[in-house]
């Protein structure tokens, strides 16, 4: 796909990986309906979007919502006239182990309202975002390319059982909307980020981000561009469908 003057719609806009990845798309001259609850944030990455010469708009939505998602999804083709492109990227975190306990005394235990919450917006979002993805790209009839993020986390990670169970959805997803959808020109592939120097990731205590870092091969946490690359790389190449691209530095070898 050649970006220039596509419409890219990116959920989770207004700050991390969704900025970056905006900001990349931008360079390369896509136009952006960025989606996210943070007014601020999303103001923010419109003005450096429009700065680099493309149109940008902003639209808050909660991802989890299906009226949310389904109205903002037909103002964003009202206002640009396509979508080309969509990548789910919003996600919380609620972690906390399973059942916590010492010496058989249960001391807390994950709540069925901190999975929920996770599920809602990291799973069903992703669902809602895709399906509404796909039903205009079909009715537009110019295919377009689906971006979900998954994680490293979707093999499973400690105190993490509402996040890697939706993380691991996703995948499941992307695989079997790649073959649904091929039929209508519609590619869809996923980014499954490690450890990326996010916001959140970056004002940890240095001695933990240190030791984040030693546990992965290249002993280093990857860079918000370097997603923003991945994402780019998926909607260029025509011939990627299905895929789950593991951006981790070697730590899911």
């Amino acid at each position: 796909m050649d970006l220039r003057g596509k419409t890219i719609l990116i959920t989770g806009a207004g700050r991390g990986l969704g900025a970056a990845m905006a900001t990349r798309l931008a360079q390369r001259g896509a136009d952006l309906a960025l989606l996210d609850l943070d007014a601020a944030g999303l103001l923010e990455v419109r003005d450096a979007c429009r700065a680099l010469g493309v149109r940008a708009e902003t639209y808050q939505a909660n991802v989890a919502a299906e009226e949310d998602v389904a109205g903002t999804f037909d103002r964003v083709v009202a206002d640009f006239g396509r979508l080309d492109g969509s990548i789910a990227n919003a996600g919380i975190l609620r972690d906390g182990l399973l059942v916590k306990a010492k010496d058989r005394e249960i001391a807390g235990k994950l709540s069925l309202a901190e999975w929920q919450a996770v599920i809602d917006v990291n799973l069903t979002g992703v669902f809602l975002c895709g399906r509404e993805a796909a039903e205009r790209m079909i009715r537009l009839g110019n295919g377009g390319s689906i971006v979900n993020i998954s994680s490293l986390s979707r093999a499973g990670n400690f105190g993490q059982s509402n996040y890697s169970a939706a993380k691991a959805g996703v995948a499941a997803l992307t695989v079997v909307w790649a073959k649904e959808l091929a039929r209508h020109a519609i590619r869809v592939n996923a980014i499954a980020p490690g450890f990326i120097k996010t916001e959140m990731v970056a004002g940890m205590k240095p001695e933990i981000l240190a030791k984040m870092a030693a546990q992965i091969p290249v002993q280093r946490l990857g860079e918000p561009e370097e997603v923003a690359a991945a994402a780019e790389f998926l909607f260029a190449n025509d011939y990627m469908n299905g895929r789950i691209l593991d951006l981790d530095g070697g730590q899911r070898l």
